[in-house]
């Protein structure tokens, strides 16, 4: 689990994060939404140590992030896996090359048992066969997956996602949030991520929190969101004709 008590942050004279209390559960996909500019992503940086706070903590199972000396941050890092929006491979290398960079650079064990890694993690996306291709050769979605094996190369206890749809068509989209919610209940991580996508939030939101000008707005479950009456989220989730409808819909069957 992670959280964080009383998070401040600050750039000159402009205060983004505002006090923010928040858990990450094992086992679950935690979502952070809010509109550009509400302090999302420097929340997530702020989590993962990318930046510091003015105050506050960033508990890793009880292990305070801000207090931690190089070595022990070193050490944190090599439990988390990252997945970044632009999936960021390394064009010069094939798929299973970028699969295997966390383990040559962090794992002790030898090549053969690195290389069995890549290609269970390679297998557990669906990419085992695309192993010798370059990511220039593939799709966007499969780029992504490969992001994610890559991302759980080192067996990872948190893993955090920025945007991971980006770029994707709906369809896409939905395998890769299946395949982010599988991975995070099939080794109980602490799966973060950050998103705009409404689908994501109505697909794979076991526990949402929304930023809305720097502080925590509102949290909660993808089901209670068709039962909140922040007029704040409400306008954020349901901006949409269609997404209105859906909440209709949905306000109907719970009611029934």
């Amino acid at each position: 689990m992670i959280e964080i008590k009383g998070l401040c942050k600050s750039f000159e004279d402009k205060t983004v994060l505002k006090d923010i209390d928040a858990y990450f559960e094992n086992g679950k996909t935690n979502l952070i939404i809010g509109q550009s500019g509400s302090g999302k992503t420097v929340l997530i940086k702020c989590i993962v140590g990318l930046l510091t706070p003015e105050k506050g903590e960033v508990l890793y199972d009880g292990r305070n992030l801000i207090q931690m000396g190089k070595k022990e941050k070193n050490q944190l890092r090599r439990e988390m896996g990252m997945i970044f929006q632009s999936a960021a491979l390394f064009d010069s290398m094939s798929v299973f090359e970028n699969v295997m960079f966390p383990l040559n650079m962090f794992s002790n064990d030898t090549l053969r048992e690195r290389a069995r890694r890549a290609m269970f993690c390679l297998d557990r996306v669906n990419l085992s066969e695309a192993k010798d291709k370059y990511p220039g050769e593939i799709s966007g979605g499969m780029q992504k997956r490969v992001a994610i094996a890559r991302a759980i190369a080192l067996n990872p206890q948190y893993l955090f996602c920025d945007e991971p749809n980006s770029g994707l068509d709906p369809k896409t989209s939905l395998i890769i949030d299946d395949l982010i919610h599988d991975i995070t209940r099939e080794y109980n991580m602490t799966t973060i991520i950050n998103t705009h996508d409404m689908n994501s939030v109505m697909g794979i939101g076991e526990k949402v929190i929304y930023i809305y000008e720097g502080h925590k707005e509102w949290e909660g479950t993808k089901n209670d969101i068709f039962t909140s009456t922040n007029e704040r989220l409400n306008n954020f989730i349901f901006a949409s004709d269609l997404l209105q409808k859906v909440k209709e819909v949905e306000v109907q069957s719970l009611e029934g």
